[in-house]
């Protein structure tokens, strides 16, 4: 088997093209969620405590012609998008676990041909007492 003809049947597989997926959609909810914490969240928690802007916040070290800085608000508002993230994928994840848990809660009904044998196996035997 070639390199490229055993390539093209691993793409093929169902599960890479759901972890493509689920990659993609992933990279968009971060960026969704990283507007929801820089651009709603992070603001008035600025202004509750002080009209501080977190991307803003920086200690200086050094001085002279190049000063370096250390953004540690722009840590701190990454940290707040992963902390959201997390809960989010959390919610999600324990949301599906109990959809799975209800699924397999429920007894297997037993298939259509079991059914009829049942009855007609029930009617045999009403016959026979008779």
């Amino acid at each position: 088997m070639g390199f490229f003809s055993e390539f093209g049947s691993f793409v093929k597989r169902g599960n890479v093209v759901d972890l493509a997926v689920g990659v993609i959609i992933g990279a968009a909810f971060g960026k969704i969620v990283s507007s929801l914490v820089a651009d709603v969240i992070m603001p008035p928690i600025g202004y509750v405590v002080g009209g501080v802007k977190f991307s803003d916040l920086h200690a200086t070290i050094g001085g002279g012609d190049q000063p370096v800085t250390v953004n540690y608000g722009n840590f701190l508002q990454t940290v707040f998008d992963f902390l959201i993230i997390a809960f989010c994928v959390f919610l999600i994840v324990k949301l599906i676990n109990s959809v799975y848990r209800k699924e397999a809660a429920k007894p297997a009904e037993p298939p259509a041909q079991e059914k009829l044998l049942t009855e007609i196996r029930d009617l045999l035997k009403a016959q026979s007492r008779t």
